[in-house]
Order: structure tokens, then sequence, then C-alpha cells
């Protein structure tokens, strides 16, 4: 099972504790979340399904590559973290 983390700041505007799931990439692993929690989506995605450009997610430490189709493979045993860009000044 992969477990999806997100991080605390996007805890402030939907709760979305730590989930483990079947996947064997990243997008069934967030649409497996998404199903679940359907308003954190928006938070995630752009309309297209694409990474918002202010959000990132690491597989095992490693940054994805795939930020449009998500098809970054995961192992059993993957971490996927999702985080969001804070900015400000």
């Amino acid at each position: 099972m992969t477990r999806v983390v997100f991080t605390q700041n996007l805890e402030r505007h939907i709760p979305c504790p730590p989930k483990e799931v079947a996947a064997q990439t990243v997008r069934d692993a967030l649409d497996a979340v998404f199903h679940e929690n359907p308003q954190l989506r928006g938070y995630v995605l752009d309309e297209q399904g694409r990474l918002r450009r202010h959000v990132v997610c690491f597989v095992d430490g490693q940054m994805i590559e795939d930020r449009n189709t998500l098809s970054d493979r995961l192992e059993n045993d993957s971490e996927l973290y999702v985080m969001q860009a804070l900015s400000g000044g």
C-alpha cells in the first residue's frame, strides 16, 4: 500500500489526513484519495487534471517527473508526499 501524505498547510483548508491506498501510479493514488475526499482535488489539481503550479509531489523523497498525467510509478511501500508551496513577504 502507498501512503499518501499532505502538508499541514493543506490541512488548514480541508481535512486530509494521511491515507493508505492501493496504487500503481501517482494518478491512481491521488484518485483514490479524491474519491473519498472530492473537495481536496481542487487544491491539488487544475481543471485539466494536472498538478497546480504551486503543488509538488515527491515519491520516496524524489520529486515526480510527470506533472501532467502523473504517471510516475509507485512501489507497494511507497510514500507519496503532496506539498503546497507557501508564498508571502
